[in-house]
């Protein structure tokens, strides 16, 4: 699909079937979601150069995500998408400036996009271009970028809370209901490890953009580039505080299944104590021996009941006052 918005934020879908002399002059910023190589070879024929390839957006070296040629600027950078599922993933999308039009080539929906799209009207100037475009979309990524940790700091602190609220009042908790947090807790940590991986590749993308002849011949342009760069590293130390929260999170969840599973070993241990010397004394009239003094015994069967009986209170009593119980 072929998205394309002209200078005055219209949108308009363009078509191949459309001639590329009727195309209008003011288009600013073209958006290829999904395209097919018929789509692809149409954007090459009007721009003039040659668009990258899914399997090229996929290079993870420096040299081939960042570059000029031929004059235009090509960039790739890694963004969030899916965010909030519970199977986020990573989108390389391509950002591309040929001349004063800005070509986007995306291969899935970050929410950032939609952002960007519902308030385009909002990108000020009178003689607005595809590098205006591009730094308002790139701040609308880094907006997101800080709404998915935002959301991720509130998911996190309500972890924490049922996790450790009811061991704060006394009650304890099932080792069943900490297991299934750990799943919680991975489902956070696999977020945030896209989101760090987003911004890594958004810091070089912006100190390569920052270079950029067309940012530091414009003052606004090279003052709002490095505010995104300012932004951008502050997102990251966010990122790595939240990480180190959720680092702490799955070891206490881990020692508190530890302690639960250890005292439901204990329990099985004390009961196991607590009734062996009544199994023992049980043991010993069990047998069927033709001479036992106790066989004739009036009184026999209840005194065995009630040594059995006070066989296990006195290893009870005893694990009280050590403590243990």
């Amino acid at each position: 699909m072929i998205n394309a918005y002209r200078s005055n934020c219209e949108a308009i879908t363009l078509s191949v079937q459309q001639p590329i002399a009727e195309l209008f002059q003011d288009i600013i910023w073209i958006d290829l979601l999904n395209p097919t190589q018929q789509e692809e070879r149409y954007i090459e024929a009007l721009l003039g150069i040659e668009v990258p390839t899914r399997e090229d957006l996929k290079d993870i070296e420096p040299s081939s995500r960042l570059y000029v040629e031929g004059g235009n600027v090509f960039m790739t950078a890694s963004l969030v998408c899916k965010a909030d599922t519970d199977e986020p993933q990573l989108t390389d999308v391509a950002f591309i400036l040929a001349g004063n039009r800005l070509l986007t080539i995306r291969y899935a929906e970050p929410k950032s996009f939609s952002l960007f799209i519902a308030a385009i009207s909002r990108v000020s100037g009178e003689h607005r271009n595809g590098v205006q475009f591009l730094l308002k979309l790139l701040e609308t990524i880094v907006d997101r970028t800080a709404e998915i940790l935002e959301k991720s700091v509130a998911g996190i602190d309500g972890l924490s809370t049922g996790i450790f609220g009811s061991q704060a009042r006394g009650k304890r908790k099932a080792p069943r209901f900490l297991e299934d947090r750990l799943a919680d807790i991975a489902s956070y940590h696999r977020l945030l490890s896209k989101v760090r991986d987003s911004l890594m590749s958004l810091s070089r993308l912006q100190t390569f953009l920052f270079s950029v002849p067309a940012i530091q011949q414009d003052a606004n342009a090279r003052e709002l580039c490095r505010s995104i760069g300012r932004d951008i590293p502050s997102l990251s130390e966010h990122a790595s505080f939240i990480s180190g929260n959720l680092a702490f999170l799955l070891d206490a969840s881990l020692g508190l299944i530890n302690v639960e599973q250890n005292a439901i070993i204990k329990i099985f241990s004390i009961a196991s104590v607590v009734f062996l010397p009544p199994t023992l004394v049980a043991s010993i009239y069990g047998m069927n021996f033709h001479v036992m003094p106790e066989l004739d015994w009036t009184y026999g069967y209840p005194v065995a009941v009630i040594a059995m009986l006070v066989s296990a209170v006195i290893p009870f009593l005893f694990f009280r006052w050590k403590g243990w119980l």
